[in-house]
């Protein structure tokens, strides 16, 4: 199995940056997406960007050109820098992942994962 540890929410304002990172631990094979998504009360989850092993990138119209997202294989992390933070930026923000996983009987799958989220609190 595989973990996802978010870290990095806060309580902000309009204008300030904030950076999010979240670690995968666990029986990982391969990263094949691994990003950010984002949720406040009342609407769906909803794409923040997401980065692939292959060098893609994907980021949500509301956040092109102020936020960036990282991807470091190596360390099985991925972080997302956001700066010029806007009010409805507020949300809990999600790491998600689609991982190569050992299974304990040794084959491998791909899997979805998802942290418990952290909170984002951007004032006007």
């Amino acid at each position: 199995q595989v973990q996802l540890a978010e870290s990095g929410g806060g309580f902000l304002r309009a204008g300030d940056s904030l950076r999010l990172s979240c670690v995968a631990t666990g029986s990982i094979v391969r990263i094949n997406t691994m990003g950010w998504h984002r949720q406040v009360p009342g609407k769906q989850r909803e794409l923040v960007a997401v980065h692939t092993s292959g060098g893609m990138t994907r980021a949500s119209d509301s956040v092109k050109g102020r936020f960036t997202i990282f991807l470091d294989e190596s360390k099985n992390t991925v972080s997302l820098q956001m700066n010029s933070l806007k009010s409805e930026d507020t949300a809990v923000y999600y790491c998600y992942a689609n991982i190569m996983t050992e299974m304990s009987e040794g084959w491998q799958m791909p899997r979805d994962y998802w942290g418990v989220g952290t909170q984002v609190t951007v004032s006007s």
